[in-house]
């Protein structure tokens, strides 16, 4: 054993030093954060970044990257290529830039597609110092209510609620006022939670040491003897809970996050049940102005390097030359016949699935390692999301900056059983559980952009293959069973958001909804899921994370987003700093922690 030990660490050091020797710019060197501008509410100077609308006349010369799909995993790379001087092109097959960080307008009221709340916003954490980097500090955050999630069991009129506190203390304390004589239970589960969330980083050193050492720290049983993170992901959500205590609400209320990756208590795997917690830990915040201000500040960056962030581009095929290298890119805009983009390296935030068999040719995707990889993803369920317009503000309403999670019953396994095994018309009555919040409620500037105005989005689970005869209409013009499949989930949805917020029910305006199908058209998810590939057990394996690296099996394609890391902004982000990475020859995570440290220093300094 300890042969192996000392053989590993030998071995691991040399090719790390080698590797970490390979010194490409550093996005970090300097700290160019400014005091934030007013928020920006002309929408005509808005629209000018967000709908910056794809011509050939503004795809720039001399490109260094392109990158497919415009979410925070492709522009959060960009933005650190540009930041190390390199000229990026971002291509985005919407009109409206951003992918899920975009925003959408119905009948005057602004919602959010898929930014709702984000963890570790505060300030000087190592993910607020990277996007302030990123945004030279001009995308501002706001916290929600404290609690930021309220968890509804049972009745939805007299059902339990739990709330879910800001600040480690304040969030076992009151788990413990909630279930007492459950203390040790709750105690035991938030240590275990700690030890491995905090080695959440084990995923990013395997995707980033070469292969081979990783598959030997794997194969050799070095990694789950080191590694708490590993240990812990391949045993269930479930498994895991119901060895602290024997609770059932208690139980359901230690899992109640799962809603947050998309996958149930027994088939999702408790590392990453574990990092979603320690993510909020410390509250919950939502970005000032909306989440399109996240595409408003990233894009400038972009530019200021000679790229661009364009719209209504879509990417038909990546271009190889006869090495087989990739090479750039066939995009076609809207109403223009498809014309050729060259860059030596081509990135892609489009997802594994739409990358691999649809964007790459022919006689590449049957590639042993390609088939391989696709081998170890599946797709996550689909989603379902209703959007309501409300008149009045948020005072007026009460509506709190606060989510909502309901849950009907403790018996998760039953709920999801029942509902997944259900016909399409009787599955809205069954659903398992229903995510609600007020984007306006979390945005303090909400009411100067829409004045009298609030929105609530809810969001649940549903199955692809429901709605998926209809997958080859044209949007809007699906047929009036559609459109009646799609009303029953929307009025289900929004007749619980109402007996939860009952005094809205004089005061909704409008509201509309997106099926798995809405999902694929806007947001490119090829089966209409919310967070990509399936984060289940498998998913997390050290398999999985070894083989699901920033670089391709194709030279010259990289991967980013949530599908190359995990699910979420911070996931997506994550997987874009993993990705330039690997681009650049360096390692951006000691980078951006030695600029975080020089800041905490000058900032100690300037308070003595």
């Amino acid at each position: 054993m300890w042969l192996y030990l000392i053989a590993a660490c030998i071995l691991i050091f040399i090719i790390v030093k080698s590797w970490l020797g390979r010194r490409g710019p550093n996005p970090f060197a300097v700290d160019t954060r400014r005091p934030p501008g007013p928020i920006v509410f002309d929408k005509a100077a808005k629209r000018k970044v967000i709908k910056n609308v794809f011509s050939p006349e503004k795809v720039p010369e001399n490109l260094d990257a392109i990158v497919i799909g415009s979410g925070i995993g492709g522009q959060g790379v960009a933005a650190l290529l540009a930041r190390a001087g390199k000229r990026v092109l971002v291509l985005e097959q919407l009109g409206k830039l951003g992918g899920c960080c975009h925003t959408f307008n119905e009948k005057g009221y602004e919602f959010d597609v898929g930014i709702h709340y984000i963890g570790q916003m505060n300030e000087q954490s190592p993910l607020r110092v990277l996007v302030d980097q990123l945004t030279d500090g001009q995308l501002q955050w706001s916290p929600l209510d404290n609690p930021f999630d309220v968890v509804v069991l049972g009745d939805i009129k007299n059902g339990r609620r739990y709330n879910m506190k800001s600040g480690e203390k304040a969030y076992t304390d009151e788990l413990k006022k909630s279930f007492p004589g459950e203390e040790k239970a709750i105690e035991n589960f938030m240590k275990l939670v700690r030890k491995v969330a905090g080695r959440v980083q084990d995923v990013t050193i395997l995707k980033m040491i070469p292969a081979p050492i990783a598959r030997f720290l794997h194969r050799s049983g070095l990694l789950n003897l080191f590694s708490p993170f590993f240990r812990y992901s391949s045993r269930s959500v479930a498994e895991v809970i119901s060895g602290f205590t024997k609770n059932k609400e208690l139980q359901t209320v230690l899992s109640y996050i799962f809603g947050t990756y998309g996958v149930f208590p027994d088939k999702a795997s408790f590392s990453l049940h574990a990092v979603l917690i320690e993510h909020f830990l410390r509250g919950a915040w939502y970005p000032t102005g909306g989440a399109s201000e996240i595409t408003y500040h990233l894009a400038p960056t972009i530019a200021k390097a000679g790229g661009a962030v364009l719209s209504r581009a879509s990417v038909e095929q990546i271009l190889v030359n006869s090495n087989k290298r990739a090479c750039g890119v066939v995009v076609r805009g809207k109403g223009m016949d498809p014309m050729n983009i060259f860059a030596p390296i081509v990135i892609s935030s489009a997802g594994i699935f739409n990358t691999y068999e649809k964007l790459l040719p022919s006689e590449l995707r049957s590639k042993p390692e390609i088939q391989s990889q696709l081998g170890k993803m599946k797709h996550g369920e689909g989603g379902f999301s209703l959007f309501v317009g409300l008149k009045g503000t948020k005072e007026e309403l009460n509506l709190p900056a606060s989510n909502y999670i309901y849950i009907p019953d403790t018996d998760l396994q039953k709920l999801e059983k029942t509902f997944f095994n259900a016909s399409p018309d009787d599955a809205p009555q069954h659903i398992p559980m229903l995510y609600i919040s007020s984007p306006s409620a979390k945005d303090p500037t909400h009411e100067e952009r829409c004045p009298g105005k609030s929105t609530l989005t809810a969001l649940s689970f549903t199955r692809y293959e429901w709605f998926e005869e209809w997958k080859n209409n044209k949007v809007q013009k699906r047929g009036q069973d559609y459109e009646s499949l799609k009303g029953a989930f929307a009025e289900a949805m929004l007749e619980v958001t109402i007996q939860l917020f009952p005094q809205i029910k004089d005061k909704i305006d409008c509201y509309t909804s997106g099926s798995p199908l809405t999902n694929d058209h806007y947001l490119g998810a090829p089966r209409g899921e919310f967070y990509g590939a399936e984060h289940d057990i498998a998913r997390m394996s050290p398999d999985t994370a070894i083989s699901l690296r920033a670089k391709s099996p194709i030279e010259g394609l990289y991967l980013t987003g949530q599908d190359i890391f995990v699910c979420g902004f911070a996931g997506a982000l994550n997987a874009s700093v993993v990705c330039a990475s690997e681009i650049l020859g360096r390692n951006l995570y000691i980078d951006l922690l030695k600029l975080r440290r020089q800041i905490l220093q000058n900032k100690a300094k300037k308070a003595e």
